[in-house]
């Protein structure tokens, strides 16, 4: 199944440029044209697939490596001491372009991103179940 052509998909096929600040075979890196602070950084995996869950290992290490070094780039760059790094998967969890991508954002009092967190309380019992349950599942992917 081929993926739905997307913005990502035109700047890996150089139909539309981009501020490129890191590239190898497997991963692009440039920056945000609508960025949250300075130095917001979008991290892709060459790999055309919409969800993290999808990618090959191939290319979610690839990800892996470079995630971490684009990261301190952008915060020696920018002088943030603070950053996020976000990633969604599917519109319900605010995915906008439907390609694997990261963003690096500085955090600065007055720039960055904002979250708000609802956060519940995880009972003995659901835990127990979904351990089970999460396991099983990484048990079927070997």
């Amino acid at each position: 199944m081929s993926e739905p052509e997307t913005i990502f998909g035109k700047i890996l096929d150089g139909e539309i440029p981009c501020h490129r600040v890191y590239e190898d075979e497997h991963v692009l890196a440039f920056l945000d044209v609508g960025p949250l602070s300075a130095g917001h950084t979008l991290v892709i995996p060459k790999e055309r697939k919409a969800r993290l869950d999808q990618l090959s290992d191939v290319s979610a290490a690839a990800i892996g490596r470079a995630l971490p070094r684009l990261c301190r780039a952008v915060v020696r760059a920018t002088g943030a001491t603070a950053y996020n790094v976000l990633q969604n998967n599917g519109s319900a969890a605010h995915q906008a372009v439907i390609h694997v991508h990261f963003h690096i954002i500085p955090k600065f009092p007055d720039a960055g991103l904002g979250i708000g967190w609802n956060a519940s309380s995880l009972d003995a019992a659901d835990a127990a179940e979904l351990v089970e349950k999460i396991a099983g599942a990484l048990a079927d992917e070997e």
